[in-house]
Order: C-alpha cells, then sequence, then structure tokens
C-alpha cells in the first residue's frame, strides 16, 4: 500500500527556512525567544495603555461632573450657620399653639384627596 503523506516533519522538509531555524532555537532558548518578546509586549503594553485610560476617564469626568447639593440650588457662600441651640431657643419663643391648617393649592388636573 502506497503511504500517501511523508513520515518526515513539516519543518523538516523546509529546514532553511525562517520558521524551522526559529523553531530549532526556541526548543533551545524558549525563555530568550518567547517569553522575553511575550513580557515585553505586556509590559510596553501597560505603559502605552495607561495614558489613554486616563484621557478617557477624564473626558468621562468633565462630561457627567457632579455638582454638589449647594451648587445645584444656588446657593453660595454667604449662608448664615446653624446652632442647635440657637435654633432651639428661636423655637421656643414662638407660639406653637396658635396656627392655623392651610391647603395646599393644587394644579388644575391633580388630585386633592377630598372626597365628593
Amino acid at each position: 500500500m502506497p503511504r500517501v503523506f511523508s513520515s518526515k516533519s513539516f519543518s523538516a522538509l523546509h529546514s532553511n527556512s525562517l520558521a524551522a531555524r526559529y523553531r530549532r532555537q526556541l526548543t533551545k532558548h524558549p525563555f530568550l525567544l518567547f517569553g522575553l518578546p511575550f513580557l515585553t509586549t505586556i509590559v510596553a503594553g501597560s505603559f502605552f495603555l495607561t495614558p489613554a485610560t486616563a484621557l478617557r476617564y477624564e473626558r468621562f469626568d468633565r462630561k457627567f461632573q457632579q455638582m454638589s447639593k449647594e451648587e445645584a440650588m444656588g446657593i453660595g457662600q454667604n449662608r448664615r450657620k446653624v446652632d442647635m441651640k440657637e435654633e432651639y431657643y428661636r423655637l421656643q419663643a414662638k407660639d406653637l399653639d396658635a396656627w392655623e391648617q392651610r391647603r395646599v393649592k393644587r394644579l388644575k388636573g391633580e388630585i386633592d384627596g377630598i372626597l365628593e
């Protein structure tokens, strides 16, 4: 029965090619020819991608900048300081027994909760 495939490997058929020479040297020096270029690529990629990632997040932060509650309400720095004792005595001075309950006016079409 004739053999269709040769028993020699592909690299043995092309022993003078660059790939075959690299393959032979790779078995002798695996870290130098595979590991070192791989690690160099990883480290260099990290250094090159860091500024790009920082730029991406800076743009995102500028686009969606959070305002503080005071800025959102338009309150400046001329707020009075709140002292709990002072507020307590101010409320004590008010006559809290003489108050009148008033309904808040509703917008047109808004349910006001009164049953008819």
